[in-house]
């Protein structure tokens, strides 16, 4: 069993708030997550799965159901499937107000869930619930390979072969293209279509969003296109990556990069079936910058918020981390083992005047410094030793 991250979390929320969270993709961990609590809790627990018919019929009067467990905590499994919840959760917890009443589980961000964010605000605390972070995985020469290729989706992980990796992938995404995103948010997707979108998308791994050029190639409406990508933003698939803008005299791009989270399931759309095969890819600087990305994205301080910069006259930096309004920190992520400072990267620490500046490279080298200001540094090291010093 892997440690995970936010394992000591629920128990301490649940004794501060009526209402606990967690939220993430599907097969991240969550079920995992809720009932290995269960197992160590010494509450009267109530579990339901709202995919089980049979938990379903349960609820056919919800509220009757529910008011006769009021002393358990009640574990909520795939609540976006009963939207309709919310507002009696809401209702429950006012009527009666105390900590510990429910442990829901959701696969959907709650601003695409209807009734979820405003029904509970005040009374929920959120936990992501992400797939493995490289920082909650054994300490072994091997394991950031294999991390980065497969992804951290505990099954594709825990696979004993990359074959069987591929397996998982398989039915994953066409579980989740053809089911999944239907039943999660109520619409009629054309899977056809939204295959064709996530395999264009891997192509486009890193670059700036142009919904035109997607609409083009797909024949629908930039509209719909941009109503597809929301909707895999709020399944947790997608990452719009936003960009940050200063007071200058530059011209600054202003439209989101787009990254898939999971590097497993880029690399499965990309056809790369082995690590080997990765490192010969014309994909391998986007997809490695993908990776670090998500995985310091994972473990950011909410007060911080990520951010990349890009100018038209060339200066960009892969990753800005900020507090405030003020840039704390500036990343760029290279695929090299001795980087070196172009002239863009030079011109954005200027304009961003960040005191840390970091590049993130794929080795187990020691952090050293590189100028005054910099310093070289592989991805555990940045998570476990440097990011911390940023957040205080």
């Amino acid at each position: 069993m892997i440690q995970r991250i936010y394992d000591t979390k629920i128990s301490k929320l649940l004794k501060q708030f009526p209402i606990v969270c967690l939220l993430g993709p599907r097969q991240s961990g969550k079920t995992t997550a809720a009932k290995l609590y269960a197992n160590n809790s010494k509450h009267k627990l109530l579990y339901l799965d709202m995919e089980s018919p049979s938990d379903v019929r349960k609820m056919g009067d919800a509220e009757f159901f529910l008011e006769q467990h009021s002393d358990y905590l009640v574990i909520i499994d795939e609540i976006q499937f009963q939207p309709a919840l919310f507002p009696l959760l809401r209702h429950l917890v006012d009527e009666k107000r105390k900590a510990g009443r429910f442990l829901i589980l959701g696969s959907a961000s709650p601003e695409l869930m209807k009734n979820a964010s405003e029904s509970l605000a005040g009374r929920v605390f959120y936990i992501d619930t992400n797939p493995f972070n490289i920082t909650e995985l054994p300490n072994k020469n091997l394991t950031l390979a294999k991390h980065w290729f497969r992804g951290g989706f505990p099954d594709a992980w825990l696979a004993k072969s990359d074959a069987l990796w591929l397996n998982w992938m398989d039915g994953f995404s066409r579980t989740f293209i053809e089911r999944d995103l239907n039943q999660m948010f109520g619409v009629s997707f054309s899977p056809q279509l939204m295959y064709k979108l996530w395999r264009m998308l891997a192509y486009q791994q890193g670059g700036i969003w142009n919904a035109q050029s997607f609409s083009k190639g797909l024949e629908v409406s930039p509209t719909t296109i941009n109503r597809y990508i929301d909707y895999l933003v709020g399944a947790f698939m997608i990452r719009k990556l936003q960009p940050f803008y200063i007071n200058t005299r530059k011209r600054l791009l202003k439209t989101p990069k787009i990254y898939f989270r999971d590097s497993g399931l880029l690399h499965y759309l990309l056809d790369i079936h082995n690590a080997k095969d990765l490192l010969y890819h014309p994909i391998i600087g986007y997809s490695w910058e993908g990776y670090v990305i998500e995985q310091i994205c994972q473990m950011l301080h909410p007060r911080i918020q990520p951010y990349y910069y890009k100018t038209h006259d060339g200066s960009e930096m892969d990753l800005v981390l900020v507090k405030g309004l003020n840039p704390i920190a500036c990343i760029e992520i290279k695929y090299a083992l001795s980087p070196t400072v172009s002239r863009g990267m030079r011109e954005s620490m200027k304009d961003l005047n960040c005191k840390k500046n970091y590049f993130i490279v794929p080795s187990n080298t020691d952090t050293y410094l590189l100028e005054p200001g910099l310093k070289v540094c592989n991805l555990k090291d940045f998570i476990e030793k440097e990011l911390p010093k940023l957040i205080k």
